[in-house]
């Protein structure tokens, strides 16, 4: 099913934290998800270590360059979604996970200095597009912004991302004590003690937000799948196909095949 990959050179941009946000919403929305903790810091494995991680919320951390697109092959016949944290340099691991990628989440913070890096990032993800014959799609997350206030500096950046028609997210995931407060405590932000972190209500709205945009990014391109199955009926293709569609697809297909029914989510 559906792989989404997180991936930015710079380090410090809420990757791992954005990631967190998506897996545990979706988790609380009943679907079964993987994690794969790829960056080499393993945040998600020390999150995943502290008490209340939901159930149907999977971390694998024991990935390598030589495992890493099997795991993902693997997990996607498992779970409804996969989410894949990469390390901040650009490896054969980073280029491999992003081939199996349905949309790449590439996080910035409000400065220049993050959007170049960005920019690295995005030409990685063009390069295993001519390498591996398939579209990725990505979109920029804005992490860390104010909630209150955007700066000009984070205006300059999103002009500078529309002038170079570089898709973003709608929903920016602003700065809050409640995120930080899931790696400190654990669990989920509906969990957290409201006599000590302020104000989750509104980190849980901003964290619904992101999510349910990214599962409308997704949902399009996995009900095309659906269709395409229907046409096909098999799926003899060569893993390595000229679709955009070939990470789900194959992924589909192989549950279908099994006799698994489809989740809820793509019906």
């Amino acid at each position: 099913m559906p792989t989404i990959v997180f991936a930015c050179p710079k380090g410090g941009v809420g990757k791992s934290t954005a990631a967190v946000l998506l897996a545990t919403e979706l988790a609380g929305f009943g679907a079964g998800v993987t994690m794969i903790d790829a960056d080499p810091n393993k945040p998600l494995s020390q999150w995943a270590k502290r008490p209340d991680k939901p159930q149907n919320l999977t971390v694998l951390a024991d990935v390598t360059e030589d495992t890493v697109i099997d795991s993902i092959e693997s997990a996607a016949l498992k779970t409804s979604f996969v989410i894949v944290d990469l390390e901040g340099t650009a490896s054969m691991m980073v280029g491999y996970a992003m081939s199996r990628a349905d949309l790449v989440i590439i996080p910035v913070q409000g400065s220049h200095l993050d959007a170049t890096e960005a920019a690295k990032a995005i030409k990685l993800v063009r390069a295993q597009e001519r390498v591996f014959k398939c579209e990725i799609p990505y979109r920029i997350l804005s992490t860390r912004t104010s909630a209150a206030i955007r700066t000009r500096t984070l205006q300059s950046i999103e002009a500078e991302f529309l002038a170079n028609k570089i898709p973003m997210f709608d929903t920016q995931l602003s700065e809050r004590d409640a995120y930080r407060a899931l790696f400190a405590f654990g669990g989920v932000l509906s969990g957290l003690d409201t006599d000590q972190v302020s104000n989750i209500a509104a980190a849980i709205l901003n964290a619904r937000l992101f999510t349910n945009e990214t599962v409308a990014l997704l949902k399009t391109k996995v009900q095309a799948c659906l269709l395409q199955y229907s046409h096909l009926h098999t799926c003899d293709e060569p893993p390595l196909c000229n679709s955009a569609l070939s990470p789900s697809c194959h992924a589909l297909c192989a549950k279908r095949k099994a006799g698994a029914r489809c989740s809820g989510f793509w019906k």
